[in-house]
């Protein structure tokens, strides 16, 4: 499957919520949701109710829409998920949340996660000291992620630094915006992620 290369804000609209796909367009006037909440397309506004089915894969797209995740990743992390101890939604979350390109978006360092994994695909950003340019990597707790010497004095970054250094920073993250590094200090928990979102469903749909 291919990445989705088209309007970003008909993914919210499809899903009905925000999925802060385009930064701080998201927090205006100027967001597509608050302009059209409904589906994009010429039947859009119609009202269809859904299958149990149709639910559960809602419900899994809208979780890879907003964390950017192609299909074979997504499975491979529902994978993961089942076999560590606990909840597989809770697992899945948490596995998602400590993406590279999420974990630096968390931090303040990207306006968005599309950016946020721009950047870290162009070599911006080190963990533990060394370069990291994965957005899949995942972190663990303990890791150091840091914005590299070089890329301090780039405008774009600094402008980013700017915008973004009054954003509420989740608390299994410790960030220091003018030494541009953070820290992970917990493992995400489902209570930090900020997403409506029916989990069981997508393990629902996993398990038939």
């Amino acid at each position: 499957m291919a990445r989705y290369t088209g309007a970003v804000c008909r993914l919210c609209r499809r899903e009905g919520q925000k999925l802060f796909l385009k930064g701080e367009r998201c927090y205006s006037d100027k967001c597509a949701i608050n302009r059209r909440k409904y589906a994009p397309g010429m039947h859009g506004q119609s009202r269809k109710k859904l299958s149990e089915y149709g639910l559960q894969l809602r419900e899994k797209q809208k979780a890879k829409r907003y964390y950017g995740v192609l299909e074979s990743q997504f499975a491979k992390y529902f994978e993961m998920a089942e076999k560590k101890q606990g909840i597989t939604g809770d697992n899945l979350l948490s596995i998602l949340e400590s993406r590279l390109d999420n974990v630096v978006y968390r931090m303040g360092f990207g306006m968005s996660r599309p950016e946020a994994r721009q950047l870290v695909m162009h070599g911006h950003f080190e963990v533990n000291g060394k370069k990291v340019d994965i957005p899949s990597y995942l972190v663990s707790v303990g890791d150091v992620i840091s914005i590299r010497e070089k890329s301090r004095s780039s405008e774009k970054i600094k402008a980013i630094l700017e915008a973004t250094s009054g954003r509420i920073v989740p608390k299994w993250l410790d960030v220091n915006h003018d030494a541009a590094e953070g820290k992970v200090i917990a493992a995400p928990q489902r209570d930090d992620v900020d997403l409506e979102l029916e989990e069981h469903l997508i393990v629902e749909l996993y398990s038939k």
